[in-house]
């Protein structure tokens, strides 16, 4: 089974429109969608779609609409009483691919409504391969949180994708508790080690600067670089996976879709190249999906993605 903690979880709402976004403009909507987001909740539902156990923690209150949704789309939950219910995220979707998103900054969450989030996760990782957290925090969390949920579950494997201040404020902790897997995309790799982020769209460059983290604790390093696909770290080696071509329609969900990706071939069991060529399969597959679609197995090709080993990258 594979637990998900979304704090700051989401009603993603997409519209999409047949002519490009004008500023000042009015537009006519083409069609319009709205689904269960929020980035652990999107990871939860690639493995639900694979027959994979799930369950999704978040906070939420009776009545929410989100957990309908989630309930709905035969979502395994546990939603913890907070302050108010979801926000609501909305993405403006081109034909050409193009995505603008205006996110809500989601309700604050109290003392109170943190631990009743921690004791769940803590009870529900007991039978868990993996525990996720994921996604921004809202409002009133403190930055440290993920990184006290890493000294409190330790002992579980754990995956993080995170980013800004939580991002750093975990980095702060990677020698006495870091995750198993940290998902970093180019960007948030670019926080971690202070590194120009266009300096890492080459894939060994981007590996040099996952291998830091690695001699800092991290079990595994998978870093997202949109097109340029993705590059994994381990103790054991680096390696990169190109991107198979596709038509973008949408990059919401794809790093999201990416993690899924990687935990599916962890719990078959594949070496670290195949969990590479999974993970970049699902991101790839969740990229050419219109809007917040998520893509089951069938969308997806990993035999299109291309595998190479890196020499060793890791600080000595």
């Amino acid at each position: 089974m594979i637990v998900t903690l979304t704090a700051n979880p989401s009603i993603d709402r997409t519209v999409s429109l047949r002519e490009p976004l004008r500023r000042g403009a009015v537009h006519r909507a083409e069609t319009v969608l709205s689904q269960p987001g929020g980035k652990g909740v999107n990871v939860s539902r690639v493995i639900a779609a694979a027959g994979v156990d799930t369950v999704a923690v978040l906070p939420g209150n009776d009545g929410d609409p989100l957990l309908r949704m989630l309930t709905d789309a035969a979502i395994d939950h546990r939603a913890v009483p907070c302050t108010a219910s979801a926000r609501t995220n909305l993405t403006v979707a081109e034909r050409d691919g193009t995505t603008t998103k205006i996110n809500e900054p989601g309700a604050a969450l109290g003392a109170e409504c943190l631990a009743a989030l921690a004791d769940r996760l803590a009870e529900l990782a007991e039978r868990a391969s993996w525990v996720v957290l994921s996604g921004s925090l809202p409002p009133g969390v403190p930055t440290d949180w993920y990184a006290y949920l890493l000294h409190r579950l330790r002992g579980t494997r754990i995956a993080v994708d995170t980013s800004d201040a939580p991002l750093l404020a975990l980095a702060a902790e990677l020698e006495s508790a870091a995750p198993q897997l940290l998902k970093p995309n180019a960007d948030e790799l670019a926080q971690l080690t202070r590194t120009n982020p266009t300096e890492l769209e080459d894939p060994i460059a981007a590996a040099r600067a996952a291998g830091t983290l690695v001699a800092r604790g991290v079990d595994a390093v998978l870093a997202t670089l949109g097109g340029a696909g993705a590059v994994l770290a381990t103790a054991d080696g680096a390696w990169h996976a190109a991107a198979p071509v596709i038509t973008p329609r949408s990059t919401v969900g794809a790093g999201d879709s990416a993690l899924a990706g990687y935990l599916l071939a962890d719990l078959e069991g594949l070496a670290a190249p195949d969990r590479l060529r999974r993970a970049v399969a699902y991101g790839s597959a969740a990229a050419a999906l219109p809007g917040t679609g998520l893509p089951g197995l069938h969308h997806t090709n990993p035999r299109a993605v291309a595998v190479t080993a890196l020499a060793s990258m890791h600080s000595r």
